[in-house]
């Protein structure tokens, strides 16, 4: 099947085309050089088309025992949005926490073509895999979470040498099927369990003594010695609290040049200037990563209404629960290796907090001003879901929108903020570097997020129009590797995607040590611990992909 896309107006950041007319050739699931003479199986009239590879979610809670604890408390959420059943699609439901179906067809409607899980749990991995092999379309991958880990803590008062910490760490990638380390609040989910509230960069946690900046070097620097593409995922200490910039900047000061990414920035944000104590950090933010070559960061940006949060700091989702909307909220502990908290949660334009939470997120995304390193991420569905990124993008990109929202927020808010002082708008090519392009170089995946030959057929097609949320909304064609799955914003084709891993190489002499581990502390046996890749593929739901490490110290 050779099919050509003709005409349409190109955004390409990955090889610099910013809206040239171009033909898209595409066979075998893969974009392809013109063929010649060779006759054209299907051809898609793209005049006045604005055409992108697919966008790349590349931090949403999609998966893992976390989401399916939030569906549980909150069936109100599911009641109030259902999803009929056709002769295509299965019945679903859910707004802030979509059911697994319901999921992949809502961001194929989008113009998204991959989705990656920030917090999957080494012993849970194959619930997290099992639950995202049922979203249907896109493409999945996960972080795992290694910075409350026993093991990691006990070489830590061990003072075992990095290369215990670098075999470690790849063999629970591999064991696990995942793509990058996730850290969330280093060592906080373990002094939680020790009843201690509160756990800052350099304070030794309760038990095992490691602080938290220690856990963040040996791990950043067992990415970085391993070649995984993708840097340390780091949620850093003090989640939500006024005066949490200092930490933030510090972290990133500490981290001595190794390369790290800083996940929903926005809620580590935060100063004490004011009569209320609460400030932005915006500005800072900014300024750090400007200095900082090795730093990236996802915003995490809170859009208004109701949602759940849902996280593995379980430290900071106690602290939260006060503020539960319904009244409900879980924290448990999985395994003594992390943590679990799901309270729901709604975003209120006139609360002086929520709406200079708002503000904030903004002002990070304006304030940057290198696209490669600051990505569109909601936290899904920690600070929107996923489906209000149309909005988003809307105001990223149309300054008068955003100042007539400005308008309509707690007035101490709007006064406190910078950003209508901000006259930057996004455009079509930075919405495609922070939506697609910069997303897939961050996480390695070299065929992916561009439209260069050789790369997966993953194209979004929108008609531009003047309110960009409208655009970003309804996309008039989305193809996934190859095959039209979206026409007109309606799923007409049902695929699976590719899971995407990493395998980075380890001494397996590690496995006597953690076979003695597994059996003195672990419910389950390391011989079941680890995923295969027929559990991932079976039965017939899509492929594994393995991508390349680099290999190398300090490349």
């Amino acid at each position: 099947m050779l099919i050509k896309l003709t005409g349409g107006t190109v955004y390409d950041p990955m090889h610099g085309i910013n809206g040239e007319v171009r033909d898209i050739y595409v066979r075998d699931g893969r974009i392809v050089d013109s063929p010649g003479d060779l006759p054209i199986d299907q051809n898609y009239n793209l005049s006045n088309k604005i055409v992108m590879a697919g966008a790349i979610d590349m931090h949403t809670h999609i998966g893992g025992g976390k989401i399916n604890i939030a569906r549980t408390l909150l069936p109100e959420d599911h009641r109030a949005d259902p999803l009929a059943r056709t002769d295509l699609l299965r019945a679903g439901c859910g707004h802030a926490v979509p059911s697994t179906f319901t999921t992949g067809y809502r961001y194929a409607e989008m113009g998204y073509t991959a989705a990656f899980e920030p917090a999957v749990l080494p012993t849970n991995a194959r619930q997290a895999h099992m639950e995202m092999g049922d979203i249907p379309i896109v493409d999945k991958g996960g972080y795992v979470l290694l910075g409350s880990d026993d093991y990691v803590l006990r070489m830590l008062a061990a003072n075992k040498d990095q290369k215990a910490f670098n075999d470690y760490v790849a063999w629970t990638l591999k064991a696990s099927q995942c793509l990058g380390i996730k850290v969330v609040n280093p060592g906080g989910i373990s002094a939680f369990k020790f009843n201690q509230r509160k756990l800052d960069l350099d304070e030794p946690g309760p038990h095992y003594g490691a602080t938290p900046r220690q856990v963040l070097l040996h791990l950043a620097r067992a990415v970085h010695e391993l070649g995984v593409p993708h840097p340390l995922h780091v949620h850093g200490c003090n989640l939500g609290v006024p005066g949490n910039i200092e930490t933030t900047l510090n972290t990133i000061q500490g981290i001595e040049g190794l390369p790290m990414h800083l996940t929903h920035v926005q809620f580590h944000s935060y100063g004490t200037e004011g009569d209320r104590k609460f400030s932005s950090g915006a500005a800072q933010i900014a300024e750090a990563v400007k200095e900082h070559p090795n730093i990236t960061i996802d915003v995490g940006q809170i859009l208004f209404g109701q949602t759940v949060t849902a996280s593995g700091d379980n430290m900071r989702q106690y602290a939260g629960h006060r503020h539960a909307h319904p009244k409900k909220w879980v924290c448990m502990d999985i395994e003594c290796d992390a943590g679990c908290g799901i309270v729901p949660f709604k975003y209120r334009d006139k609360s002086f907090v929520n709406a200079l939470q708002w503000a904030i997120g903004l002002e990070i995304f304006l304030l940057v001003d290198d696209p490669w390193r600051v990505f569109l991420t909601t936290d899904h569905p920690n600070g929107a879901p996923f489906v209000t990124y149309p909005h988003l993008i809307r105001l990223l990109m149309d300054r008068s929108f955003r100042n007539d929202m400005l308008a309509t927020i707690h007035p101490d808010s709007a006064q406190a903020s910078t950003l209508g002082a901000i006259d930057r708008e996004y455009s079509l090519y930075e919405i495609a570097v922070i939506t697609r392009a910069g997303a897939a170089k961050l996480l390695g995946l070299s065929d992916r997020g561009h439209l260069g030959v050789g790369a997966a057929a993953d194209i979004t097609v929108y008609t531009e129009h003047e309110d960009k949320e409208k655009m970003f909304s309804k996309p008039d064609y989305v193809f996934k590797d190859g095959e039209l799955v979206v026409k007109n914003g309606e799923v007409v084709k049902v695929t699976w995607g590719t899971t995407h891993v990493v395998r980075p190489e380890f001494d397996n002499n590690i496995e006597k040590e953690l076979a003695s581990y597994f059996d003195r502390y672990l419910s389950i046996k390391l011989s079941n611990f680890k995923i295969d890749d027929e559990e991932i593929v079976h039965p017939g739901r899509g492929r594994i992909q393995v991508h390349p490490c680099h290999g190398g110290a300090f490349r």
